[in-house]
């Protein structure tokens, strides 16, 4: 027991390390080569924060644990959006946002909802994942396109910057810090997979619950971090453009590649529980988006305590099968 909860500890920490150093190296290599900030905030910035939850998704279904695969891909969507946006908003509430957080919200939304119809047969297929990852496609393209076009919609662009506080004085840290990453990354999805499933079946726990909290909740701490930090500096675009676009990477580029490679069994928890709680989510940040100026530590507060009500559900229901 005590081998499987360092096992997750290890696993959790290296997911952390491996995101920052991947993401702020990528970022210093892209700049370096002199592509441009949209570039780098739009697939560098948005695959690079998504990859804790591919690797841990890729491994699980890999070996065994297709619950845990999907629940990953739906808990960490439902904590960006409860969690991580109710504790931005707690510490600073998220006002002055663009048009573009509230039409990427939008596709998030949509993007939602198509997986809630995925969800209702027995097996996401191959097909259905590179159906995904084309639409990840038609996505990246058409943002590159309309925030080109834009001059003053720079959401993309301020996502990159956030990633440039910390500079790089040496030119061979950046490969350095992506080698590292990528490295840790591989190792912590391993020794998270392993352990969370070990202590899912010691408590008799369904790997379901242990994907849609645990493995979903430190999947998700890279833009945990990202997002406090932006909301301290006061940056809600970068707090929103985070959250929302590692929702839309989450399902179009971590489910389609984990289906793509393995097809995903899909049980009867996500159908009724997981996935209307995570299109829930999904409108409910779009509704305040379009309808509001700001979300307070009010809504902030609402959000945690709409989380924390989620995960007392999640395991009295897990415990209790």
């Amino acid at each position: 027991m005590l081998h499987d909860l360092l096992f997750v500890a290890a696993g959790l920490g290296l997911l952390f390390v491996g995101g920052e150093g991947l993401v702020r190296g990528s970022v210093a290599i892209a700049e370096r080569l002199g592509i441009s900030k949209l570039l780098i905030g739009l697939i560098i910035v948005g695959f690079g924060t998504s990859t804790p939850e591919l690797l841990v998704s890729v491994n699980a279904a890999i070996d065994g644990a297709p619950e845990i695969a999907l629940g990953n891909v739906v808990g960490s969507n439902i904590a960006n959006i409860l969690l991580i946006v109710g504790v931005a908003a707690v510490i600073t509430p998220i006002l002055g946002w663009t048009r573009t957080a509230v039409r990427e919200a939008l596709v998030a939304t949509l993007v939602s909802l198509a997986t809630y119809a995925l969800v209702q047969g027995e097996i996401i297929t191959r097909t259905e994942g590179v159906a995904m990852l084309l639409v990840l496609a038609g996505y990246l393209f058409s943002s590159y396109w309309l925030e080109k076009r834009n001059r003053q919609t720079k959401a993309f662009q301020h996502e990159a910057e956030e990633f440039e506080d910390i500079s790089l004085p040496r030119p061979w840290l950046a490969p350095l810090l992506v080698i590292v990453g990528i490295s840790a990354l591989v190792f912590g999805a391993d020794f998270l997979v392993e352990g969370a499933v070990n202590i899912a079946r010691e408590f008799g726990v369904p790997d379901a619950v242990i994907g849609l909290s645990l493995v979903a909740i430190g999947t998700s701490l890279p833009e945990l971090a990202t997002s406090i930090v932006a909301a301290i500096r006061r940056h809600p675009d970068v707090v929103l453009g985070n959250v929302i676009g590692s929702n839309i990477f989450n399902i179009l580029a971590i489910l389609g590649v984990t289906v793509a490679i393995q097809p995903i069994e899909v049980s009867t928890r996500f159908r009724e529980i997981d996935t209307p709680v995570m299109l829930a989510s999904s409108l409910i940040l779009l509704g305040l988006l379009f309808a509001t100026k700001k979300i307070g530590r009010v809504w902030g507060a609402l959000m945690l305590a709409a989380y924390a009500a989620y995960m007392v559900l999640l395991f009295s229901n897990g415990i209790a099968s």
